[in-house]
């Protein structure tokens, strides 16, 4: 008798991803449902679908979902948690969606102390309309309308939300990941349960950071994307816990 070691999670649905080749949402999304199925969360849990690339992962994700207007989802977010406190909440947003039009939504969930998870997708770009330059878009990076590359000057630099958000005392645990390699892959995994944990202890907000690619948009082929995140993403956006306040007193 074979022994299966390897199969699809349920709390994903057969529907296949509509992502470009290359692109890690569909690593991401994968290591979210695990979390989900490997917790028993999956009849409690409601996420929150951004405006951007994974616009549509309500087609994917085989637990409730809700559609939130662009940089919206943490108040939706915040509105599901109080009217329903017992189901587990969170929202899918790209860089886009959270670094820009969704700025003050997620300073303010995190300031509130939200019990709610945020999975924060960062390629340093606007994937779904065009590759603009996003909030994050690297010094230098060359996007649809930083054609020479993105300056201080002009633009400022890129904006870093996981060390911003962990100033913030409301937030409770705020890690960033990545998913260039297998050995990342695993410990993002752990990042992610991490914060599922946190919601069920109610210890409050939490945020995982995960750097993606973009290979379309970025004019690479899937395996230069991944060498350009280890390369240039991670030097500037370092992988690492921010804030860890879930810990007992003592601990």
């Amino acid at each position: 008798m074979n022994k299966v070691i390897f199969q699809r999670t349920k709390a994903l649905t057969d529907n296949e991803f509509s992502y470009c080749a290359g692109c890690t949402h569909g690593i991401i999304h994968r290591l979210v449902a695990e979390v989900l199925e490997e917790l028993n969360l999956t009849d409690k849990t409601i996420g929150i679908s951004p405006v951007g690339c994974a616009v549509t992962n309500y087609n994917n994700f085989n637990c409730d979902m809700v559609q939130a207007a662009h940089g919206r989802g943490p108040a939706v977010a915040t509105g599901l948690k109080r009217v329903l406190p017992d189901r587990f909440i969170f929202t899918y947003q790209g860089d886009g969606d959270l670094a820009s039009i969704g700025t003050a939504e997620i300073v303010h969930a995190a300031h509130r102390g939200e019990k709610i998870i945020v999975i924060f997708v960062n390629n340093a770009i606007y994937g779904m309309t065009g590759g603009q330059m996003a909030p994050t878009t690297l010094i230098g990076q060359k996007t649809s309308t930083s054609p020479f590359g993105r300056t201080k000057e002009q633009a400022g630099l890129p904006i870093r939300m996981s060390e911003l958000l962990a100033t913030i005392p409301g937030a409770a645990y705020i890690e960033r990941v990545s998913v260039h390699n297998p050995a990342h892959v695993r410990k993002a995994k752990q990042a992610v349960k991490r914060a599922f944990q946190t919601q069920i202890d109610q210890k409050g907000f939490s945020l995982i950071e995960f750097i993606s690619t973009c290979p379309v948009n970025w004019g690479m082929t899937p395996s230069q994307a991944l060498k350009w995140v280890e390369e240039n993403m991670i030097p500037y956006y370092p992988l690492k816990v921010f804030r860890d306040d879930t810990k007992e007193e003592g601990q």
